[in-house]
């Protein structure tokens, strides 16, 4: 005897897909008031919000070598890597890392879907285990919040909401300092914050519109930004194929539904599916979908909706799981999740460009060095029958300590004369140079020469760059 295994086209249209749950006919925003959500699921996503949060308040104090773990410096084109500083003059080393790590999303994405978007991601984390836990706090759940919406204005509605919203502003301008720490940095931060906003005009209004945005975000934006703006949302559909895990409504085993009888001989002669339609799934979802219609970008697998119907099987006396992590085709065909042949390939993929990244890494150097002849100048003959050449130097310090460098030619083919007392270079700084190099008569046999100028630091040998000299041919 064979089972047929039913396919969830069978039981829904595709209506779902061409609308949103916030949306109605006439294009006006439904505001939601999700359920609040409880369970095993939602106490694992309690603890890895504290280590968020412990991570995101902690790692812009946390210095390597002097220099802060993170910091993403768009305005003067600086930035820390784990305690690394990337320079203009690394963009191929940096272009390479962000390549590494739009194929590590593609393959996170490929194989687990939107996991980050329900655990880590700081959208869903602030909005969901942070500013509706203080709604839920003040204005209770699901039900309360709609009748005081819909009520009038009276002195417990206005002192809720501008309680709400004053706790609401607090977390903004929190959220917003530590955002700009991460910008520009956790001492510039409390610089800016500690003296008048007149000596940092640019560092105030910086703040001003960061905690502006996030309370706008948090306050009206809210599920919008996963439904409409989040471009990994929007990526999603494109990756995500029928491997991919996610959070999945077991159709094979809920399908068709029917609501659960009070009377024994109905319930015999009735046969459904475990799901009973009770659509508490739907009521606790933050985005406002019903998870059985299948997989949906509006999804952010933030397992509320596994908690709400784990707890009416146990009440039903049903095996959980009816809705929980899988793929469309383990589903279908019965059988465990397991990583699809695309995911392999990304994984190869993924493991080469960070091969890449770690020999680069590794090879290289702290001090960045650009020799150029000075443009239009041509060799100079000296009377003592010596042939000189005018360089520019350029030096980008690397290191958080100032340092100062000594140039030579290799295999001493040549004398370096340089215009100045000494090259003294400042920590993550700059500093140019001009000097002659000379080489006698007759060791320039052709019209350019190739030669190497070691940089040093002290004794070390920091930098070997290639560079021509002009002379007469011979």
């Amino acid at each position: 005897m064979t089972t047929t295994i039913p396919n969830i086209s069978e039981f829904y249209d595709e209506e779902y897909r061409d609308t949103i749950a916030t949306v109605d006919k006439n294009g006006k925003r439904i505001w939601l008031h999700p359920k609040k959500p409880k369970g095993s699921f939602h106490n694992k996503r309690i603890i890895a919000t504290i280590i968020f949060l412990a991570i995101f308040f902690s790692v812009p104090f946390i210095k390597i070598g002097g220099q802060p773990l993170l910091m993403m410096n768009i305005f003067e084109r600086k930035f820390v890597i784990f305690g690394q500083p990337f320079f203009p003059q690394d963009f191929v080393l940096f272009g390479i890392g962000m390549i590494t790590f739009f194929v590590f999303i593609i393959l996170f994405t490929v194989v687990y879907g939107r996991f980050w978007c329900g655990w880590a991601c700081p959208q869903t984390v602030f909005l969901e285990m942070i500013f509706r836990k203080i709604e839920y706090w003040i204005e209770g759940d699901a039900r309360q919040q709609q009748k005081l919406d819909s009520g009038p204005w009276t002195s417990e509605k206005i002192r809720k909401k501008t309680l709400k919203h004053f706790i609401y502003i607090v977390f903004s301008v929190i959220i917003a300092h530590f955002t700009m720490a991460y910008i520009i940095g956790i001492e510039e931060t409390i610089n800016i914050v500690t003296i008048s906003p007149a000596y940092h005009w640019s560092g105030f209004i910086g703040i001003l519109v960061f905690t502006g945005l996030f309370y706008f975000v948090f306050t009206r934006l809210r599920e919008q930004v996963c439904i409409a703006i989040c471009p990994y949302g929007r990526l999603q559909g494109v990756l995500m194929g029928r491997s991919t895990m996610a959070i999945m409504y077991d159709f094979v085993r809920g399908e068709p539904r029917g609501k659960l009888s009070k009377t024994p001989e109905k319930s015999t002669v009735q046969k459904h599916g475990d799901c009973i339609d009770c659509a508490l799934c739907v009521q606790v979802c933050p985005t406002g979908i019903d998870i059985r219609n299948g997989t949906q970008l509006e999804c952010v697998n933030c397992t509320a909706c596994i908690d709400a119907c784990d707890e009416v099987m146990i009440k039903i006396d049903k095996p959980k799981g009816l809705i929980k992590y899988a793929s469309q085709e383990s589903i279908e065909k019965r059988t465990p999740f397991k990583m699809s042949p695309r995911a392999y390939a990304y994984s190869i993929v993924l493991l080469l460009l960070v091969g890449v990244e770690a020999f680069l890494l590794m090879s290289r150097t702290m001090v960045e060095t650009t020799i150029m002849r000075v443009p239009g100048q041509m060799y100079q003959e000296q009377p003592n029958g010596v042939i000189s050449n005018l360089y520019n130097v350029q030096f980008v310090n690397k290191t958080s300590e100032p340092i100062d460098l000594v140039l030579k030619v290799a295999d001493n083919k040549g004398v370096i004369r340089l215009q100045g007392s000494k090259i003294h270079v400042p920590m993550q700084g700059r500093a140019d140079a001009v000097f002659f190099l000379d080489m006698p008569r007759n060791k320039v046999t052709d019209i350019k020469t190739p030669l190497k100028i070691e940089v040093y630091n002290g004794q070390v040998l920091v930098e070997t760059v290639k560079t021509n000299f002009l002379g007469p041919a011979e």
